[in-house]
């Protein structure tokens, strides 16, 4: 039998995680009426997510709540940053969940590295590192989530389906700390002259999309105001974010205040 890409383990068997090209289980089949409107992905497909940690005990707890939901397709895991290189390369995934500390390098690498090969995929950081700097430089690389792991509280596959809808998903005490820090506007974020345009190509719609993320709607309070389909939003956030040079909500809002986008 041909193998399939190195997990760096037996718990990808052993939790009945699917090898990519696999075919899913009949068990897996559902409606796509079963989700509520903003946990959709596409029609009937659950949201593929691979899971790159060295930390056994944690990658159980991940992977055993992931496999246990329907929504979520747990195509792959690794332990090691150059077994999770080869993964994110070979697999075709929505969510990348990593550490930060691998035994043999820093999942620094691995966001960047998805960012070029899968450049569509949403990343949340897995760190026991609770550090603004380390989370704001995440960020800054393109993810779009950082979970404390002796902090965090709630679901792990709640966290996954937030980020691939729009959202974000950061560990309470962290996500307080870092919106102190952006009441100081980066240097990045200074008003532009005058003269200059000040709407970086966006178009009217994204604007009001932009309108509505500022004041705190959700993707699917925001396809319900203006008569979309989630997915739509959704695609105007990212394409929001690749205009204005952001990585998440927060930055896109905090960047069209200072400088009169709204």
């Amino acid at each position: 039998m041909k193998s399939g890409p190195l997990f760096g383990s037996t718990l990808s068997s052993a939790l009945g995680t699917r090898q990519p090209g696999a075919h899913a289980p009949e068990s897996r089949s559902f409606s796509p009426s079963m989700w509520p409107d903003f946990l959709n992905s596409e029609p009937g497909r659950p949201v593929r997510v691979i899971l790159i940690d060295d930390d056994p005990h944690i990658c159980r707890v991940m992977a055993g709540e992931m496999v246990s939901d329907m929504r979520i397709d747990l195509v792959g895991q690794a332990n090691s940053l150059r077994d999770g290189r080869r993964l994110i390369s070979m697999c075709e995934f929505d969510v990348l969940v990593v550490d930060l500390n691998l035994g043999d390098g820093s999942g620094f690498d691995l966001i960047e590295h998805t960012k070029r090969v899968r450049p569509q995929a949403e990343i949340i950081v897995v760190s026991i590192m609770d550090d603004e700097q380390r989370a704001i430089h995440a960020f800054e690389l393109g993810a779009t989530g950082y979970l404390v792991k002796n902090s965090w509280f709630g679901s792990f596959t709640q966290a996954v389906l937030q980020v691939f809808n729009g959202g974000a998903s950061i560990t309470p005490n962290l996500a307080r700390r870092l919106l102190q820090k952006l009441e100081r506007p980066p240097s990045q974020l200074v008003a532009q002259d005058k003269g200059d345009p000040p709407h970086h190509g966006l178009s009217e719609r994204e604007r009001e999309v932009l309108r509505l993320v500022a004041v705190g709607h959700t993707s699917c309070e925001i396809a319900d105001k203006l008569s979309l389909s989630v997915q739509t939003v959704n695609t105007h956030i990212r394409n929001i974010y690749r205009k204005l040079h952001v990585n998440s909500r927060a930055q896109a809002v905090n960047l069209a205040a200072h400088q009169r986008l709204l």
